[in-house]
């Protein structure tokens, strides 16, 4: 990848997003050393104009960003970073440094997926994930059912945490179902964008 540095006087616009939450955590810069030197640390580096040096966010603080990802945008002058941070982001204790908080939220769910394809992949011993992908897609869908008309049940009383707990266990084996059939979450949402039209 070609970056372009002569822009900004050898800096470009380094924008960090949370890998899982998708949430934007900060905005710095980078010139050509501290890009080749978080490719290869893996720890995010920025160029600090204010010190006028290089710094890796959380040598201080502990709260690294570890990077996952870097995208050039199309005219290769600013940078998303995908990275995981190990604590709040911001100087003043934030999550980030736009003060919102990094919750997933419905992001999670893709982790979750990504995490039952690695069980179907891999198969670990001890792993619940496991026992259902090896009975087999019949087995799995019973499940599926159960534990529908367990959220039923569970909707006509007044626990919240027992409603809250069967609608997760069903979500989760909707989950398993879609890897088990070879299909993602984002298919059944493209179908659900398709009635909204």
């Amino acid at each position: 990848m070609k970056l372009d540095f002569t822009k900004l006087d050898g800096l470009i616009p380094a924008v960090v997003q949370d890998s899982a939450t998708l949430r934007v955590l900060m905005v710095g810069f980078m010139n050509e050393e501290a890009y080749n030197q978080t490719k290869k640390s893996g720890k995010v580096t920025f160029y600090s104009r204010s010190r006028k040096k290089l710094w890796t966010k959380g040598e201080e603080s502990g709260n690294y960003l570890y990077l996952d990802e870097i995208i050039p945008d199309c005219d290769s002058d600013t940078l998303l970073i995908k990275a995981r941070p190990a604590g709040p982001v911001c100087h003043t204790g934030s999550d980030t440094c736009f003060d919102e908080d990094n919750t997933a939220g419905v992001h999670f769910l893709d982790t979750l997926e990504q995490i039952i394809k690695q069980r179907k992949e891999e198969l670990p011993e001890g792993s619940y994930t496991t026992t259902l992908f090896k009975k087999g897609v019949n087995k799995i869908a019973k499940k599926l059912g159960e534990e529908a008309v367990e959220l039923v049940i569970e909707a006509k009383d007044s626990n919240d945490e027992l409603f809250l707990n069967e609608a997760a266990d069903l979500i989760y084996h909707l989950e398993v179902l879609l890897v088990e059939r070879n299909k993602e979450l984002k298919d059944v949402i493209k179908v659900l964008e398709q009635r909204h039209k």
